[in-house]
């Protein structure tokens, strides 16, 4: 690894995932480094939603349910999603935002153990998170104990045998910390409880396998490194085994055995059908599902790999950088693909990095973040970010 920009340029040169920046629609002149906030659009949506608006919608009207596949797409895309997070087939169903899908699961994760009354929540998660961990200690009346995650082993001992749902957080939003989801989930489930995760920093970003790590629930937002697109749908995956105990508090008629019946009173359908709600979007779900397709031809695993060495370089290069410092875990094992920096007045600095064509994002008032997706940030990507960083600095 040397520091310099001809490095870098022959690293980019020899990258096998390099082809991949193309498929995005990221304007000339800018590096786009803040995926794990918003991902840039796959350059297969455009085509996408075209064909949605003008041949099934436009063409096929209301017909476009079941000529155009629309009435199956939550499961389908579902089966998509799976297959990048470790889960095998009819286990997860995409649709509603990612906070409906979290109320859901967490109340359902509740529902599942009815005599656990401690609802633990992961301390450091992101703030929708935990504003639904207490609304849902409220409504079924459980006491909500917040903990942060190095302490969660602790807490579940002290609490072993009243525990009922824990949500946590897969990556710290804040830091790009990457927690032990198999150990922890096998630790919760020790303790009593049921394990709900949060992967909208890890999925698509790191490998999971949520059935081998046998996760009870988990949820994950489509727009971050699945560049689903603004708003787009997320996801939620329950494990085969709890299916036919799964009390979802927000129920639709998609979630019916027979929809169609439009009768009294609501029988859950089988399987992760029963995790449908009302109409789902359909344009957003089929510009998710468009967008998936560079990350299932690239594979997470090589995007993962990449994005560790592309981590390693930023640290190297902004190692002299005063008054800089390094929140992330250096351990690979230990981190997401996203760098958090600390230095002064980070909104300041990322103000001046956007006017430079530099897009990272900033938590305040001094963190830094900068997505290292290796699906589409190459290593003269890094170089030429860390080099405004260090004018803009001075």
């Amino acid at each position: 690894m040397e520091l310099t920009r001809e490095w870098a340029e022959r690293e980019a040169a020899a990258d096998p995932l390099a082809t991949f920046a193309k498929e995005f629609l990221i304007p000339e002149g800018t590096l786009a480094l803040n995926g794990n906030s918003l991902g840039p659009p796959a350059a297969g949506v455009p085509v996408a939603l075209e064909n949605a608006v003008r041949r099934q919608w436009g063409g096929h009207l209301i017909r476009g349910w079941w000529d155009d596949g629309w009435w199956d797409a939550p499961e389908r895309v579902g089966d998509r999603i799976g297959r990048l997070i470790g889960a095998g087939p009819g286990q997860v169903v995409v649709g509603e935002s990612t906070s409906v899908q979290l109320f859901n699961a967490v109340t359902a994760a509740a529902r599942l153990v009815p005599e656990h009354r401690v609802l633990v929540a992961d301390a450091g998660n992101f703030p929708t998170d935990r504003y639904l961990a207490a609304s849902v200690a409220r409504l079924l009346d459980l006491r909500l104990v917040e903990t942060p995650m190095d302490d969660l082993p602790g807490v579940l001992d002290r609490h072993a045998g009243e525990v009922g749902a824990v949500l946590c957080g897969a990556v710290d939003f804040r830091t790009g910390e990457l927690w032990d989801v198999a150990g922890l989930t096998a630790a919760i489930q020790r303790a009593g409880g049921v394990a709900v995760w949060d992967l909208s920093h890890a999925a698509g970003a790191v490998p999971l396998r949520v059935d081998d790590d046998a996760v009870d629930l988990a949820v994950g937002c489509g727009y971050k490194y699945l560049s689903g697109g603004p708003g787009a749908p997320a996801f939620l995956y329950a494990a085969r085994r709890h299916h036919g105990d799964l009390d979802l508090p927000v129920t639709g008629w998609h979630g019916h055995a027979d929809p169609f019946a439009m009768t009294d009173p609501f029988v859950p359908a089988a399987g992760i059908t029963r995790a449908r709600t009302g109409t789902p979007q359909i344009l957003s779900m089929l510009a998710l599902e468009a967008a998936l397709e560079p990350l299932e031809a690239a594979g997470v695993a090589a995007v993962r790999d990449k994005s560790i060495r592309l981590a390693e370089y930023l640290f190297a290069l902004v190692a002299d950088l005063h008054g800089v410092e390094v929140v992330t875990p250096r351990a690979p094992g230990r981190r997401g693909n996203h760098v958090t920096l600390r230095l002064p007045d980070a909104v300041a600095v990322a103000e001046a990095l956007l006017h430079r064509g530099v897009v990272v994002d900033e938590r305040p008032p001094d963190l830094l973040r900068i997505c290292l997706n290796g699906l589409y940030v190459s290593w003269t990507d890094v170089f030429d970010a860390v080099a405004h960083l260090r004018e803009v600095l001075r």
